[in-house]
């Protein structure tokens, strides 16, 4: 049974955040659509999986860093499709089923850094991964579970391949999402079986999440 991120489990792990700074993945040479940023450590194992690529297709990370409030929006909007989905559902019960697709806030690997949405590219664009990233699991009747089985097999091959580099490099996916994959966030210390995580949310301890946005928007 797949562990959510409201999982009582992931939620009671404590953060030591380390303080480590946030870098644009431009620099460490990973494919962005704008500038986006995460935590060094998960830049530079992205740079290494990239690496392990056959040639010809690369890593293409659409999102990494999100604000606070970005999240907040994405989780509430989520939550209330859900509740027009299932008329009557309790507040406990709809918390729960948002998180298979957005993360509380207060968890959120996004906001810590710690998590970018990517997929895999070739001369050609985007390889066939199975649904489009962000695909809900409504809209994509499940497809959008990492081990989903109503996928072609070139898209079956794809996320093999995409969970093959990335797990090398250390990195670790929340089932629920093939895109989503993390580093130091309370997932990756619950799948790692690490006492702690490394990263709270981008504002704790001496990184700066202000910063990062006023670069990033200046860019986009």
């Amino acid at each position: 049974m797949t562990v959510l991120l409201s999982d009582e489990r992931i939620t009671t792990i404590p953060v030591v955040e380390t303080g480590e700074p946030l870098v644009d993945l431009y620099t460490r040479g990973i494919s962005t659509p704008n500038q986006q940023f995460a935590r060094e450590s998960v830049a530079d194992r992205l740079a290494v999986a990239d690496t392990f690529l056959p040639a010809g297709i690369q890593l293409h990370v659409v999102e990494g860093l999100r604000p606070i409030e970005s999240q907040q929006e994405i989780y509430d909007g989520y939550r209330a499709e859900l509740v027009r989905l299932h008329p009557g559902i309790s507040d406990h019960d709809v918390h729960v089923l948002a998180s298979r697709f957005v993360s509380p806030v207060e968890v959120a690997p996004h906001v810590a850094g710690a998590a970018v949405d990517l997929t895999l590219i070739g001369a050609h664009g985007p390889l066939d991964l199975g649904t489009p990233i962000d695909a809900t699991p409504e809209q994509s009747n499940g497809a959008c579970f990492f081990d989903a089985t109503n996928i072609s097999r070139e898209a079956r091959t794809n996320r093999a391949l995409l969970a093959d580099v990335l797990s090398a490099a250390g990195l670790v996916n929340y089932p629920t999402e093939w895109w989503h994959w993390s580093f130091g966030d309370r997932y990756w210390a619950f799948l790692e079986e690490r006492g702690e995580a490394l990263y709270g949310p981008a504002h704790a301890g001496e990184v700066s999440l202000s910063a990062a946005v006023v670069m990033r928007s200046g860019r986009v």
